[in-house]
């Protein structure tokens, strides 16, 4: 990965919660739950949901768009929650979503912006972008 000085937190609702720090190289594996989700949304932090499949063109799309975007300063305090569309339906279904592809962006517990099966690196960083909005 390219020059992240910085680190990105990923955290999976299907087991586990990845934080990257490519420039220590080290990654941090912790256990997920709703509490978590809810925690991160009560600090007011910046949440993206990816609700993706692991057969969906798509959101192999979307994930170098995201990689990018994560390795960018502008986004260093963004959690990214990924959710499995195939195995975690009661998730899927919490966050209305209809189909994987979905990207849900949140500034704490408000939703600020939402997508499905968008592949445009602009309009994602949009998406993005909304999350770093003031309340």
């Amino acid at each position: 990965m390219r020059n992240m000085l910085r680190s990105m937190r990923i955290l999976s609702a299907s087991a586990f919660v990845v934080l990257v720090s490519t420039a220590a190289g080290a990654v941090e594996l912790k256990g997920y739950d709703q509490k978590s989700f809810e925690a991160v949304q009560k600090a007011g932090t910046p949440i993206v949901v990816d609700i993706w499949a692991s057969w969906c063109p798509t959101c192999a799309a979307q994930q170098p768009i995201i990689e990018k975007l994560t390795s960018s300063s502008d986004f260093s305090d963004l959690t990214i929650f990924r959710v499995d569309f195939d195995t975690q339906k009661d998730v899927v279904r919490s966050f209305k979503a209809q189909s994987q592809s979905t990207l849900i962006a949140f500034k704490g517990d408000s939703e600020t912006a939402r997508s499905v099966g968008d592949t445009d690196a602009r309009s994602i960083e949009k998406l993005f972008r909304s999350t770093l909005k003031k309340n």
